[in-house]
């Protein structure tokens, strides 16, 4: 993949919060929330991250952005390097990259009007007549769904979908190339999911934007992206194109995240894969393979020797030691183990 074909790339990326403790607050240790990420979005693609609470999904999405400082690593944007860029070039730079985040209400001010929550990155950036602003404003609202009554009134005033919209135009004010979604949809109804998808999808294509799609739901995610990565604990453990993803999983996390989506059909049951034990914490993650402490699949070498993350078919990369038998091996495990 040429470097022109990208929009985003991470390079070994890490991002470690000290954790302090005693009277004069010294450093016991890291949490690793991100622990030597790499990987490359390429442009007007919708790239879908997907993972448990708490494995270091939202923390990538915030750093990428550079909205949380990276420990160590690179990241590039159009091929430019923004690690090193100073508080100058990255406002500069945010003109092109937005995140709309997950809870549409609390990311709104609750004491401005829409107008001024949807207007403001204009006034940041540029130096515009309030006329071109509400001209800019009303181009936006009603480019996802909403209309000039809208921009007169307060978030309160509006329900979750329509929330979301604003924050939607909000990140859109400013033309973006590049949007982090933050799971936009997981604070939504099912109904009103579908609608906020399906716009995000319309917007992707009229103004070929590129998405990290960040979300926990495994059918959120084989409906929006174009390629996946499943993160665990802070690692990439699975990452291919959709279709390649659903059809060959094989990372035994990968497969039991899949075994747990719902089959809308009371007449039909899927065998689900249930993991035993808790996510380690960041704090303290187990040595060699970081899911060995839940795989049913473990073995001794997966205690020791951390997997790398291979490239095993044409843009599927796994982080396994038997990955080449993991399927059928999942498989095979009796229903009393699972």
């Amino acid at each position: 993949m040429s470097s022109e074909e990208l929009m985003a790339k991470v390079e070994n990326l890490k991002k470690y919060f000290p954790v302090r403790g005693g009277i004069f607050q010294r450093v016991l240790g890291y949490v690793k929330a991100i622990d030597g990420i790499s990987f490359g979005i390429r442009r007007n693609e919708i790239f879908g991250l997907v993972g448990e609470t708490g494995c270091g999904k939202t923390t990538l999405g915030r750093v990428i952005l550079r909205l949380i400082e990276p420990t160590a690593g690179k990241i590039y944007f159009e091929g430019s390097e923004i690690t090193s860029l100073n508080r100058k070039q990255i406002r500069k730079m945010r003109q092109s990259m937005q995140i709309i985040f997950q809870d549409p209400y609390s990311s709104l001010h609750p004491r401005k009007m829409i107008k001024e929550i949807v207007g403001e990155p204009l006034k940041i950036h540029f130096f515009l007549k309030d006329s071109e602003i509400k001209e800019r404003v009303l181009e936006t609202l009603y480019a996802v769904g909403l209309s000039e009554e809208h921009m007169y009134r307060y978030p309160h005033e509006f329900s979750g979908g329509q929330r979301q919209r604003i924050a939607i135009a909000r990140a859109l004010i400013l033309k973006p190339k590049f949007l982090v979604l933050d799971e936009p949809t997981s604070a939504l109804d099912v109904s009103v999911q579908a609608r906020v998808l399906k716009l995000l999808q319309d917007l992707q294509r009229e103004f070929s934007l590129t998405y990290l799609f960040i979300t926990h739901n495994m059918s959120v995610i084989e409906y929006m992206s174009d390629r996946v990565a499943v993160m665990y604990l802070g690692k990439i453990v699975e990452m291919a194109p959709r279709e390649e993803l659903f059809v060959n999983t094989l990372h035994p996390y990968t497969i039991s995240l899949f075994s747990a989506i719902p089959v809308p059909d009371p007449e039909v049951r899927r065998r689900r894969i249930v993991l035993k034990g808790e996510v380690p914490s960041p704090f303290n993650p187990p040595a060699g393979c970081r899911f060995n402490t839940r795989c049913p699949l473990t073995q001794p070498m997966c205690k020791e020797v951390e997997p790398e993350l291979s490239e095993i078919g044409e843009n599927h990369f796994v982080a396994c030691h038997y990955q080449e038998k993991s399927k059928v091996m999942m498989e095979e495990i009796p229903v009393s183990e699972r």
